[in-house]
């Protein structure tokens, strides 16, 4: 395990770039021009950043950017 400190003004500015890297992700998941292997990765780098993003922002922050479930078909 690995452990970092930080001040609140980093906490902000990590939490800050892992929104804007997911806000970016968020919007090209939704072209349809790119191609399905491409989502694919791009949907687990969603996942790692989210799981990055939970552990320094607030719970009501986190909600907002919480991967939606696939439906089964």
């Amino acid at each position: 395990m690995l452990g970092l400190l930080m001040n609140e003004n980093e906490r902000e500015e990590i939490e800050y770039l892992i929104k804007r890297e997911m806000d970016e992700l968020l919007f090209d998941l939704n072209d349809h021009r790119i191609d399905h292997m491409v989502k694919r990765a791009m949907q687990e780098r969603y996942q790692l950043l989210f799981e990055l993003f939970k552990r320094v922002a607030s719970h009501h922050e986190c909600l907002k950017y919480m991967p939606r479930k696939k439906k089964q078909q």
